[in-house]
Parts: structure tokens; sequence; C-alpha cells
């Protein structure tokens, strides 16, 4: 006989809107990726023929990549601040900072940490996107 352990914390944060920023945090760690494959980042290879067939597709990808990460920046701004610090609660658990079990000491640790810093602190942890995705699945939502 199995009982369901009740949960002892409720989500501020719906689970799909983290799952959204999971998608859009793999986009960028993706494009940020590109460019280290190999170990060759940032090479430079001439053929001889630099002046011709000279194009600029990088700048268009670079903005695009920008566009994607100020989109995620200003969702992250958004939440308001319950929001805000159970996304980075999601991504400590998700770090293995706290466990499932210490959801509501992960929240006010947070809380206390969320400002208007709290997208710039997000988008430079390494593995938002892989985080916040274990975080999500400890807590089971």
């Amino acid at each position: 006989m199995q009982q369901r352990r009740e949960r002892e914390w409720e989500l501020s944060i719906g689970p799909d809107t983290v799952r959204l920023f999971i998608l859009k945090a793999k986009g960028l760690s993706a494009a940020v990726n590109e460019d280290y494959t190999d170990g060759a980042e940032h090479e430079v290879e001439f053929d001889g023929d630099t002046h011709d067939n000279h194009h600029h597709d990088g700048l268009a990808e670079e903005s695009a990549e920008n566009l994607s990460e100020e989109e995620l920046r200003e969702l992250i701004n958004d939440l308001n601040v319950d929001e805000a610090a159970e996304l980075i609660a999601l991504a400590w658990v998700g770090r293995g900072d706290y466990d499932a079990a210490e959801w509501a000491d992960a929240v006010a640790a947070a809380r206390e940490r969320a400002n208007k810093r709290t997208a710039k602190y997000l988008l430079g942890m390494p593995l938002l996107a892989d985080w916040l995705e274990e975080g999500l699945e400890a807590i089971g939502a």
C-alpha cells in the first residue's frame, strides 16, 4: 500500500512557465556551445581570398542570440517576487544546494536574494536549463 505524500509547497510560478524558461535557456546554451565545439573557439582561418565573399552572417546570428537572451531576461524580470524566488530555488534544488525536503528554506533564501538582478544571476548559471529541469523533477512538479 503506497501513500502519496502531501506536497509541503505550492508553486506561484506555473511549471509550464518554468518549462518555457528551460526551452529558452537550452536555446541560449546551444547557441553558445556551437562556438566552442572542438576547442576551436574564435579561431579565424584565412584562405587567401579574404576580400572575396566576405559576409556578415555571424552578426545576424549574434543578433538573434541576443534577442533570445533579451527575451528570456524580460520574462524573468516580469516575474513577481514570489515567482522569481521560486525560480531561483528550483535552480538551487536542481544544482543540489538544497533538496526537495528543504524547499521552504530554499525559497526563503531565494526571496532574500531576489532583486532587480535576478535575470542576470540566473542567466549567469552555465547549466540553468538542466538545473531548472532537475529542480522541477525533484519537487515533483
